[in-house]
C-alpha cells in the first residue's frame, strides 16, 4: 500500500500536470478569441490582502505587478493541492474510473477556485453566460483529465505489483479496525496528544516503525509528559481554540499519522485507517468545544466540560490502540 505521504506527492505532480493543462486550454482560448486575460486572480489576491490587513509594498504599477504574480501562484497552488488531495485519497484506496474521476477532480479545482472569489464578492456564478462558464469549465475538465490521468500513471506499477502478489500485501481495513482508528482519531481532537501516549504504552517489544519508537522508554516518557502537560494546560483561559488553524492542525496531523501507525503494526492498510482518524478528529475538536461551552453555561465554568473531556478522551485514546 503506497504510503499517504507518497501518494500526496504523487499528487502534487500530478496537480501540477493539470495545471499545466489548464493554462494552455486558457491561453488557446485567449488567443482564439482574443479575449483579454481574466483579473480574478489579481482581484482576490487584492481582496485577502486587504482583509487581512497585509500590505502589498511597491508603487501604484509595481504594486499591480506583484499583485499579479501572486494571483498566478494561488491558482497553481491550488491546482497543486488539489491533486495532492487526490493523490492521498487514492494511495487511501479511493480509484475513480476516468470518466467520473476526471469529471469530479476539474469540479473540485474550479470551486476551490471560484469560491473564494464568490464568497468575497468579486462574482456572481448565477450571472454568469454561457461563454462565462464555457471559459471556466473547459479549461478546468482540461485540468482534471490531465491530474487523473498522471494520477493512474504513477500508481501504475504499485497497483499491478500488487495484484501480481497479494501475498506480500498488507491486509485490508475491517470495520473493527476503523471503528479503533475513530476512536484514536476522537481521542486526538479532545486531545491532541493522548493517542500517541495511548499508543506507546499499548506497544510491544517486537513492535516496528513509528509504534516501536513510542513504546521506547524515552518514547514512552515524552509522550507521557506530553499529555499531563496538555491536560493541565488545557484548562487555562488563555489557551487559543482548538478549532483555529494552530490547533487544528496538530490534531489532524497526529490523529492520522497514529492511526497509520497502528494500522502498520497491525499488519493492514494505513490509509483508511488515517483518513476516518482525521475526520474524527474534527469532529471531535469541534464537538467538544461546544459541549465544553454548554457545562460552562449550565455550572458557570467549563472546568466539569473539560475533565469529563480528559476522561473520554483517555478511554477512547487506550481502546483505539488496541491491536484488532
Amino acid at each position: 500500500m503506497t504510503s499517504l505521504v507518497t501518494g500526496f506527492l504523487r499528487g502534487t505532480a500530478a496537480g501540477a500536470a493539470g495545471t499545466t493543462a489548464l493554462n494552455v486550454t486558457t491561453q488557446a482560448d485567449m488567443a482564439l478569441r482574443a479575449r483579454p486575460a481574466s483579473g480574478m486572480p489579481t482581484a482576490t489576491v487584492s481582496a485577502l490582502a486587504e482583509q487581512a490587513d497585509v500590505a502589498i509594498p511597491g508603487a501604484r504599477r509595481e504594486r499591480q505587478h506583484r499583485l499579479e504574480g501572486l494571483g498566478g501562484l494561488a491558482g497553481t497552488a491550488t491546482g497543486v493541492a488539489v491533486g495532492g488531495l487526490a493523490g492521498a485519497l487514492r494511495s487511501a484506496g479511493v480509484r475513480l474510473p476516468a470518466v467520473i474521476g476526471a469529471p469530479l477532480l476539474g469540479a473540485a479545482a474550479m470551486v476551490a477556485s471560484d469560491l473564494p472569489t464568490a464568497r468575497l464578492g468579486l462574482t456572481d456564478p448565477r450571472r454568469w453566460g454561457s461563454a462565462d462558464w464555457a471559459a471556466d469549465v473547459v479549461p478546468h475538465l482540461a485540468y482534471g483529465v490531465a491530474t487523473h490521468a498522471t494520477l493512474a500513471a504513477t500508481f501504475r506499477a504499485d497497483e499491478r505489483e500488487r495484484a501480481e502478489h497479494p501475498e506480500g500485501a498488507p491486509r485490508s481495513a475491517t470495520a473493527g479496525s476503523l471503528l479503533r482508528a475513530a476512536a484514536l482519531g476522537a481521542a486526538n481532537g479532545a486531545r491532541s496528544t493522548f493517542g500517541s501516549a495511548a499508543l506507546a504504552w499499548r506497544a510491544r517489544p517486537g513492535d516496528r516503525g513509528a509504534v516501536g519508537l513510542l513504546g521506547s522508554r524515552v518514547g514512552r516518557g515524552g509522550a507521557t509528559l506530553a499529555a499531563l502537560a496538555e491536560a493541565s494546560g488545557d484548562k487555562h483561559p488563555a489557551v487559543p481554540p482548538r478549532t483555529a488553524a494552530p490547533g487544528l492542525a496538530p490534531r489532524l496531523a497526529l490523529a492520522a499519522g497514529g492511526a497509520g501507525a497502528a494500522a502498520r503494526r497491525d499488519g493492514r492498510e494505513g490509509g483508511p485507517g488515517a483518513l476516518v482518524a482525521a475526520a474524527a478528529a474534527v469532529g471531535a475538536a469541534f464537538g467538544g468545544q461546544r459541549l465544553r461551552a454548554i457545562a460552562a453555561d449550565r455550572f458557570g465554568s467549563d472546568l466539569p466540560g473539560a475533565f469529563a473531556e480528559d476522561a473520554l478522551a483517555a478511554g477512547l485514546a487506550w481502546w483505539g490502540a488496541g491491536r484488532s
